[in-house]
């Protein structure tokens, strides 16, 4: 039992009674004081245990798979009983997590369901525990506040961005399907992909002649981008891939990435192969198509934890060589210090070209590209700047030697990696690069 705020009025009511009366007896006061207050308790106790045949039903529904970095919703529904309910609600969700709000407070009618949500924010991977629900009823008189819990012990795991892979298919699914009009031209690709009358502006190097010969008019050809190509993902679990950017790690960033390529990937028809690497590739997934196969991606990647470790690019270059003949598009992802901190990294990725295509993707942190854009005032702050700036022309100095390898680049905050990293790849696969 816990006394509401009537309770408390009363109580104090009572003081400001006997306050009156010790000016007239002091014996009379402190017996009427006492007496008053327990009544008022008494009272209390009893219009609590009044709520046990009026208790309200508390069920929770989370996602048995939560997305890192998100806010994901749990939902409570609540029933009531016989009569209405004033209901307070502490769900307890697991410690690590932040939530929207807590408690959750309700009104309810006679007999009626309503659900409750909040939101909890996951910033690592991992096995988590709900533990009980404890629910705080207020008494048909409001003088007190019923207290218990329903014991609803759960389980459940954090995975990467699920809830944006979601919108991603959706998005890709919509491309595909028409809903958005697709900017598909002619020559543009290796695929045949229909016929339609010549308009003015076309090549007339597309005119397929006998087509034209049978209608009677001209019609062109329409190539599209060569399906059942080859991705290869490496994602780079070392030292540089264990800082905090935005809340996550950089192998988390990295990790939703790959995952939102291999959609992609496996959605336009490539076979997507994916490897995780520190000093030895630790985990190697052979290439593959199909839809079913990113399920198992998940699954096999879900687990890995970034180490404290420096990368070994060579030998996650030697390995995957070994692994894929084929010509193949190679991701790979991590991050970049400067041009003779990552020398391995540039001779690696330029003994991939030209029998593959190399992409290096880089998680650029957005804070030291505001420090570099932000005037000082001071001079720890114009230090800070300094090194911002140096920092970002280091970069810069060693995408150039990239590029000059025949290595595509991209570097872009870690926290917009994803949506540029499919917008590449997709503008890759429209212009038939690979």
């Amino acid at each position: 039992m816990i006394p509401s705020r009537r309770t408390y009025g009363l109580l104090l009511l009572g003081g400001a009674i006997a306050a009156v009366l010790f000016l007239f007896n002091a014996a009379l006061s402190i017996a009427a004081l006492l007496l008053f207050d327990l009544i008022v308790l008494g009272l209390s106790i009893w219009d609590s245990s009044r709520v046990k045949s009026n208790q309200v039903k508390v069920q929770r529904q989370v996602p048995s798979r939560l997305s890192i970095g998100r806010d994901n919703l749990v939902s409570l529904t609540v029933e009531s009983g016989a009569r209405s309910a004033e209901v307070r609600i502490y769900d307890k969700y697991p410690i690590a997590f932040s939530a929207s709000s807590m408690p959750l407070s309700t009104k309810l009618a006679p007999n009626i369901k309503q659900d409750l949500s909040y939101t909890v924010h996951p910033s690592d991977r991992g096995e988590y525990h709900w533990k009980e629900i404890q629910v705080r009823q207020l008494s048909p008189w409001r003088l007190a506040w019923h207290n218990w819990k329903i014991p609803q012990d759960q389980k459940v795991a954090v995975y990467p961005d699920l809830i944006g892979l979601r919108s991603l298919s959706i998005r890709l699914t919509l491309e595909s399907s028409g809903s958005i009009r697709r900017a598909r031209r002619l020559g543009i690709g290796t695929e045949f992909s229909e016929l339609r009358e010549y308009a003015t502006g076309d090549d007339p190097r597309f005119i397929d002649w006998k087509a034209t010969a049978r209608r009677g008019q001209p019609l062109v050809r329409v190539l599209e981008p060569e399906q059942e190509q080859t991705l290869i993902i490496l994602l780079d679990r070392g030292r540089l891939m264990t800082s905090q950017v935005k809340g996550l790690s950089r192998f988390d960033w990295g990790l939703n990435a790959t995952l939102a390529l291999a959609l992609a990937g496996l959605h336009r028809g490539d076979r997507v192969g994916v490897g995780v690497f520190d000093r030895q590739v630790q985990t190697w997934i052979p290439p593959e198509r199909g839809q079913a196969h990113l399920n198992h991606l998940i699954e096999r990647l879900t687990p890995i934890q970034p180490e404290i470790l420096e990368p070994d690019y060579l030998g996650a270059v030697i390995t995957l060589v070994n692994q894929q003949a084929r010509r193949a598009l190679v991701v790979v992802i991590t991050d970049i210090v400067d041009n003779t901190a990552s020398s391995e990294l540039l001779a690696a990725l330029g003994r991939l070209t030209p029998r593959y295509l190399p992409f290096c993707v880089t998680l650029r942190d957005p804070q030291v590209d505001q420090q570099a854009h932000t005037t000082t005032e001071d001079l720890p702050s114009t230090y800070q700047r300094a090194v911002a700036l140096d920092l970002i022309a280091q970069r810069q100095i060693a995408f150039s030697t990239l590029k000059q390898r025949g290595v595509l680049v991209l570097d872009a905050p870690a926290n917009q990696i994803t949506n540029e990293l499919v917008d590449r790849y997709l503008q890759l696969k429209a212009r038939n690069q690979l």
